[in-house]
């Protein structure tokens, strides 16, 4: 299946277009410091007046960064990145008024004048039918294993369950997976599944809760500790299965980003916030297709650094899906409004996502 780029750019000989001014700019008074009036960024495309009609198309975009212009190309910077003397594109409207144009409908349909203007379901709810949903993300999946660069996000829960966990190692051995990003728990428990076969202490599979099973993970911990990173760990104490061995074994780009409450935590864990944001900006400038499972507070912070577009190496335009995977419509809702329109939810339990996924791909 092609992956639409039916992407219309803006009309730029508008009148209010063809009119604008072009954009302003401002010295960055010092490292990490802004110009008074700076424009920040929202995930969709977002154009430049450079004037005489000039009209440049900002890459890789995200919520809450700056576009700084140089040698006649404009980049997309986190604040905290931006250089003393970068020169940072001013302006606070979005419709050409100061040479920044704002394009919300580049992917949109045209829609059929008569349909009606009220109507029921305009966002997703545990009501909404999901068949035709798991179908497109089967084709976008199939297109981008060999064409894009598919980014999971994973909270513990998928760990918890032998399908799902069995599920997730197979697409990533199958190719489905381009980096996968996480924090310190689902690394934890999917070792502890791999040495105990329990998820904090109960049986991933019977349900069983085992004697001072509450103990296993932070065994795992403290034994991956003493062999001083993931790759000796899965190595000396013979794990030969699960999320964490699967990335390794195939060298998908794995990044744990710690948070407050952690156990440990595992070596390979960033603990400075700053740093693993960076860690995983990396990413998002790659992503055409993100998964988001259980994991509100991950789904939400990567969600502002993707861009909802991509700029192929043809210069041709395309979406970059995220679908958010949660039994809540809350976490859903929460990505929408922070900003991340494109976000698609599936309202299911991650196992039942996981174990569909993998038996409609497979083969």
């Amino acid at each position: 299946m092609p992956i639409p780029t039916n992407y219309t750019p803006p009309d730029f000989s508008r009148p209010d277009l063809a009119s604008a001014p072009a954009a302003s700019l401002g010295d960055a008074p010092r490292d990490g410091v802004l110009p008074r009036n700076f424009h920040a960024t929202s995930n969709h495309p977002e154009y430049v007046h450079l004037g005489g009609g000039k009209w440049l198309l900002a890459p890789e975009s995200r919520m809450d960064a700056v576009l700084v212009l140089a040698n006649g190309t404009v980049k997309v910077v986190e604040p905290r990145l931006v250089k003393a003397g970068e020169r940072v594109v001013l302006g606070r409207t979005e419709n050409g008024e100061e040479g920044i144009f704002v394009h919300t409908t580049g992917f949109d349909t045209v829609m059929d004048a008569s349909a009606d203007k009220f109507i029921f379901r305009t966002r997703g709810t545990r009501e909404t039918p999901f068949s035709r949903s798991y179908d497109e993300l089967y084709e976008i999946l199939r297109h981008d294993r060999d064409n894009g660069y598919i980014v999971w996000v994973l909270g513990p829960a998928v760990a918890f369950d032998r399908d799902s966990r069995e599920a997730m190692t197979a697409l990533i051995d199958a190719g489905y997976c381009h980096a996968l990003l996480a924090g310190n728990a689902l690394a934890t428990h999917d070792l502890e599944a791999a040495m105990f076969r329990t998820g904090l202490g109960q049986d991933i599979y019977t349900q069983e809760l085992h004697p001072r099973g509450h103990y296993h993970h932070l065994d795992v911990i403290n034994e991956v500790r003493r062999h001083g990173s993931l790759i000796r760990s899965i190595a000396e104490l013979g794990i030969i299965d699960g999320i964490i061995h699967a990335c390794l074994k195939h060298q998908v780009p794995l990044v744990l980003a710690g948070s407050i409450r952690d156990d440990g935590p595992l070596p390979e864990v960033i603990t400075d916030s700053c740093r693993a944001q960076d860690a995983m900006r990396h990413h998002s400038r790659s992503a055409t297709t993100v998964i988001a499972l259980a994991t509100q507070l991950h789904t939400i912070a990567f969600g502002n650094m993707v861009p909802s577009y991509k700029v192929l190496e043809n210069g041709s335009v395309r979406p970059v899906y995220f679908y958010i995977v949660d039994m809540s419509e809350f976490g859903a809702d929460k990505l929408a409004n922070r900003g991340s329109c494109q976000a698609r939810a599936i309202l299911t339990n991650v196992q039942d996502f996981m174990v569909n996924l993998w038996h409609n791909l497979k083969g």
